[in-house]
């Protein structure tokens, strides 16, 4: 199974986050992520919002 990634150095917002999620399967990154968005940029949990971050998911490590 290929790791997975989600980089919020890839999207503009005010706090300039540099985190970066990884996990083993697209549902865990999918979970940790969701809760990354909502707690600290303030998005909303909707169908249409999770579409959007799978995405943007890619496969393999982060880069540096």
């Amino acid at each position: 199974m290929a790791r997975k990634f989600i980089d919020c150095r890839e999207f503009p917002s005010e706090k300039n986050c540099s985190v970066t999620i990884a996990a083993d399967s697209e549902q865990e990154l999918m979970e940790v992520a969701v809760q990354h968005a909502v707690s600290v940029h303030g998005h909303q949990d909707t169908p249409a919002f999770r579409e959007q971050l799978r995405a943007s998911m890619h496969e393999g490590r982060p880069p540096e």
